[in-house]
């Protein structure tokens, strides 16, 4: 590893604005990264596992995230950094490791949105507004807006995230409410088993059904591991970090349960499971025809899906940013403009994201590849954690992940197993995807390793530990 030289203002065009949220906004931001998945996308489980299959996997995937977030409360209140993920596995498992961690998080990040513009397209189209018949306007639309308001200031966008967020949530609760009159646990099984190894009325496709489903229970929680990527722009870090992602990961479970329980079980998991818009579609089949509610649900959870849109464009321009910042990506990615926002990580993932989406307007495969990136970047965040506590044990830590490494373990194991679940449902995206990490390894091996910022926060944490460890020894 070599690190290269930088003028004194290299740091000062790459800074980001301070103090600009506390933990609420931050709870909001976790939750806003998320809702879309409770509007759509989580109903291609029933399609792979039937209702009692997508109801273990995710069971699995609660569990996962609730153990992950407590170990990344721990990391991102001792290593409050903007590069988040890829930070604390810089300081765990070294550049490569960092680099591995940083760049299956982009990956994540920048197809996320491209299939939530899939499923805004979908509900568009559905409303028939504006007398669409191909959605690529939507998509395009979706991008210059949010990237527009993104690039005038953190401030600015976390806000309106939050506002956005608040009025999905009463989307939800306004679907909730009204399918539990319709409820029956025999819509839940209206699937018809196959002679899958396995098969059963609760588990239609078998138990390679069972693990098919959890890329798509994941579906429910994906992203919400971004929320300390907002360190250098948050109030109090150290405190407000651990309170806010715990707080957006309680939210998330609550609505995963209701949605997974009442939407197959007001309209028949059949009905709604290869469907783009699956809540307003639940609602016609359960009262048999369109009504008001369908049509609330329909046009207010637009808001679920346009939040999560909006802060995932956040999280992936501050991933990209901070590998950039920190020579592992292009470094004039990383440069910011006048409102203190990295401008070129907006917009450089979004043209790749739009050009997905309107290629392929193929939600189910982009949600394939994003949750690829997403487990990948799991286990290796996991495995951060358990590394530094072993590691570092004298590391302070504002906040302890309750259980230890016993808790970042269990997660460690459930994201392996994701892992392997996304190569079950699509082995094709799967390698494709596995090929590009690779590629991305090999720019950083025989490229960027040799060209990295010694003056970046990241590096300089890296710095102090083996000052400090050289001292320990000497």
């Amino acid at each position: 590893m070599e690190y290269t030289e930088v003028g004194d203002d290299y740091l000062a065009k790459r800074q980001l604005r301070r103090g600009a949220a506390g933990w609420l906004l931050l709870a909001g931001l976790g939750v806003s990264y998320v809702i879309s998945g409770d509007f759509a996308g989580w109903n291609f489980g029933l399609e792979k596992g039937g209702w009692g299959g997508l109801l273990i996997a995710t069971v699995l995937m609660a569990v996962m995230y609730g153990c992950m977030v407590f170990g990344l409360a721990e990391m991102s209140s001792a290593l409050p950094v903007a590069g988040a993920g890829y930070g604390f596995a810089r300081r765990a498992l070294g550049p490569l490791g960092g680099f591995a961690t940083g760049f299956a998080i982009l990956i994540e990040y920048s197809i996320a949105p491209a299939a939530i513009s899939v499923f805004i397209g979908a509900y568009v189209e559905t409303l028939g507004l504006f007398g669409l018949t191909n959605s690529w306007p939507v998509y395009l639309g979706c991008y210059l807006i949010f990237i527009g308001i993104h690039l005038r200031g953190v401030g600015e966008a976390l806000r309106a995230m939050f506002a956005i967020t608040a009025v999905a949530v009463v989307a939800l609760i306004a679907f909730v409410v009204g399918m539990i009159p319709k409820f029956s646990v025999d819509k839940l099984f209206d699937i018809a088993p196959t002679d899958a190894a396995g098969a059963s009325s609760f588990l239609p496709f078998g138990i390679a059904g069972a693990v098919a489903a959890l890329v798509y229970g994941i579906w429910f929680f994906l992203a919400v591991e971004g929320v300390p990527l907002a360190a250098e722009e948050a109030r109090d870090p150290r405190r407000d970090m651990p309170r806010g992602i715990i707080a957006a990961i309680a939210v998330l479970v609550v609505f995963a349960a209701l949605i997974l329980v009442l939407a197959p079980g007001g309209a028949g998991a059949q009905a709604i499971a290869g469907s783009d818009n699956p809540l307003p579609e639940a609602v016609r089949a359960a009262y048999g025809g369109d009504n008001l509610l369908a049509q609330i649900v329909n046009y207010v959870g637009l808001a679920g899906l346009v939040a999560s849109f909006f802060s995932i464009i956040y999280a992936y321009s501050r991933q990209l940013f901070a590998l950039s910042r920190a020579g592992y990506l292009p470094k004039w990615m990383s440069r910011t403009g006048k409102r203190k926002t990295p401008y070129l990580a907006l917009i450089v993932p979004g043209t790749i994201g739009f050009l997905l989406a309107t290629i392929t307007r193929d939600g189910a495969l982009l949600i394939d590849i994003a949750v690829f990136g997403a487990t990948v970047s799991y286990v290796l965040l996991n495995l951060s954690h358990i590394v530094l506590r072993v590691r570092e044990p004298g590391l302070e830590r504002p906040y302890r992940t309750p259980g230890g490494v016993v808790t970042t373990g269990i997660a460690l194991v459930l994201a392996v197993a994701a892992v392997v679940a996304t190569f079950l449902v699509d082995i094709v995206a799967a390698m494709i995807m596995a090929c590009i990490f690779v590629a991305g390894l090999a720019y950083f091996w025989f490229y960027s390793r040799h060209r990295l910022v010694a003056s970046a926060p990241e590096e300089e944490f890296a710095a102090i530990h083996r000052a400090e460890a050289e001292l320990t020894e000497g």
